[in-house]
C-alpha cells in the first residue's frame, strides 16, 4: 500500500470514527473529538456536556465504547479520555446540536437562531455566525444567517480562533444543515496592536470656567402678577 493510499485510508478511519461516536455521546452532548497516537496505542479524547451519561456506573459504558472502537475501526489499544466542557456556550459542536434539537422541536428558524446568536454573545465570544441551509419555509431551499460581532473567513486567524461546528436537523420538509461559528473571546486579530511601554495618554480635564460674580448687580425688578395693573 503506498503512503498516500494510508494517509486516504486514515482520513477516512476518523470520519467514520468521528460519525460513530457524535451517534453513541449524542445524550452526553458531544463537543469535540481528538484522536493522538502514542507508543502506548491510539488516545482518543471525547470533550462532552455531561461526561457521567458517558461513562456509566463503575464505567461499564465507556469500556464498552472501547471494545466496540477496537473492533470495528481496528484501533491499536484504544484508550478513551472523557472531558467536561466548562463552557458549553462557547463550544460551537454543541451549539449547532442544540440549535437544531430546537429546530426539531418547532421553533420557528428566525427565533431559534437569533436566541443561539444571543446566548453565545453573552457567554463572552467576540463574534459568531450562525448558516441555516434547507426547506426552511416552503419547498425551495435557501439559505439564512445571522451573524453577530467580528468573524474572519480567511487567512492564520480563522485556524487559530475560529470554532466550528455542524449538525443536521430532520424535519418533515427535509433536512436543515446547522453550521455554527464561534470566535473566541481570547482571539488577537493582526491589526490589533499594541505598543509596549508607551501608557495610555490622560484625558485633558476639562476647562474651568471663572464663577459668575453677581455681588454688583442691583437687585432683580419685582414681578407684577397677570392683570394688576391699573385701568385706565
Amino acid at each position: 500500500m503506498s503512503s498516500e493510499q494510508k494517509v486516504i485510508q486514515e482520513a477516512m478511519r476518523r470520519v467514520l470514527l468521528k460519525d460513530y461516536l457524535v451517534q453513541e455521546s449524542a445524550r452526553a452532548g458531544f463537543g469535540g473529538l481528538e484522536i493522538n497516537r502514542t507508543p502506548m496505542g491510539t488516545r482518543v479524547t471525547l470533550i462532552c456536556e455531561r461526561p457521567g451519561i458517558l461513562i456509566g456506573h463503575r464505567g461499564e459504558l465507556i469500556k464498552r465504547l472501547t471494545e466496540d472502537i477496537q473492533h470495528r475501526f481496528q484501533l491499536d489499544n484504544p484508550q478513551i479520555e472523557v472531558q467536561e466542557e466548562r463552557q458549553p456556550s462557547l463550544n460551537a459542536q454543541l451549539m449547532s446540536e442544540k440549535l437544531a434539537s430546537t429546530l426539531e422541536r418547532g421553533w420557528h428558524f428566525r427565533r431559534a437562531g437569533h436566541s443561539t446568536v444571543r446566548r453565545i454573545m453573552e457567554s463572552g465570544a467576540r463574534g459568531c455566525q450562525v448558516i441555516l441551509s434547507g426547506k426552511l419555509t416552503g419547498e425551495r431551499h435557501r439559505t439564512e444567517r445571522f451573524k453577530a460581532g467580528t468573524i474572519k473567513y480567511c487567512g492564520e486567524a480563522v485556524h487559530l480562533w475560529i470554532d466550528k461546528g455542524f449538525y443536521q436537523a430532520r424535519l418533515k420538509p427535509g433536512v436543515i444543515g446547522v453550521n455554527v461559528w464561534i470566535m473566541r473571546p481570547t482571539a488577537k486579530l493582526p491589526d490589533e496592536i499594541q505598543v509596549k511601554g508607551v501608557e495610555e495618554r490622560p484625558k485633558a480635564a476639562p476647562a474651568e470656567l471663572p464663577p459668575v460674580d453677581d455681588s454688583g448687580a442691583g437687585p432683580a425688578p419685582p414681578v407684577e402678577p397677570v392683570g394688576s395693573g391699573a385701568t385706565p
